[in-house]
């Protein structure tokens, strides 16, 4: 099943959604909502009594909130609520963004009630695939249970090299869940009980890039998720700089606009 249209609701700007279910009504059932928007999306706070969900973006980072706390949500992550769970979750501009719900809890998530949660990449290609008009039920249906397992909880902590991600993909998830995080290079190096030089040079293979440029990267994608609804102040906090001005200042330099200029957000 596809329905395509405008849809406002709890979503803050009105997006195409995409709807792909399969086996709807069922223990075993499936809903896919594809949301699509020119400015920024945000699914207000609120709860789903009835359903289990989580959200995932593969050309951008979420913001999602739920009691006091806010993670940053990267394509390599999903967002996990379950029923009754009230949370909020927010996208930049021009970001696609899905919207899984289900009857049933994935078994790598049973006792998890809310927060971040790995994506396994075959899991995400398989979402994909099944979210057009022309998927024939039963293959949805049998894809159900490998997106499904492809969910897993993301430690809290910062204690090894991750699952054969190298020692920065263990940091990059960490700084994903908190930008804003002034841990040093030399300082996360210690916690992994190797040398600043290993941990360059993993970053340096794993992203192209040093620690420095891929956090200032990081906290600058993260900042053009919240620029809707906080000041240019208060982002700039939230996001890990010192100063507004210096905020400003990078910026600039990497979208060509100020924060306040609205081009990234519509």
């Amino acid at each position: 099943m596809s329905r395509r249209g405008q849809v406002g609701g709890d979503v803050v700007d009105p997006a195409v959604c995409d709807e792909f279910g399969y086996g709807l009504g069922k223990p075993y059932g499936i809903l896919v909502l594809r949301y699509r928007s020119s400015s920024a999306l945000g699914f207000g706070e609120g709860r789903e009594d009835l359903l289990h969900q989580f959200y995932w973006s593969p050309s951008g980072m979420l913001a999602a909130r739920y009691g006091v706390s806010t993670v940053f949500v990267g394509p390599g992550e999903a967002f996990w609520a379950q029923r009754a769970m009230t949370h909020e979750v927010r996208a930049g501009a021009r970001q696609t963004v899905y919207r899984v719900c289900l009857r049933e809890i994935p078994a790598g998530l049973v006792g998890f009630r809310v927060g971040m949660a790995a994506f396994a990449p075959g899991a995400a290609a398989l979402l994909e695939s099944i979210a057009r008009s022309d998927c024939p039920p039963e293959e949805g249906l049998a894809a159900r249970p490998a997106i499904m397992g492809g969910l897993s909880p993301v430690s809290a902590g910062v204690g090894g090299a991750g699952a054969g991600g190298g020692y920065a993909l263990a940091v990059a998830r960490a700084l994903t869940r908190d930008p804003a995080d002034p841990t040093t290079l030399e300082e996360w190096a210690g916690r992994l009980h190797i040398s600043p030089k290993t941990l360059q040079r993993d970053f340096q293979r794993e992203y192209g890039t040093s620690y420095s440029r891929w956090r200032t990267e990081l906290r600058l994608q993260a900042s053009t998720v919240l620029l809707r609804s906080y000041s240019v102040g208060e982002v700039a906090r939230r996001v890990g700089y010192a100063s507004t001005s210096a905020f400003v200042a990078a910026f600039g330099r990497a979208f060509g606009v100020t924060p306040g200029g609205g081009r990234l957000r519509g």
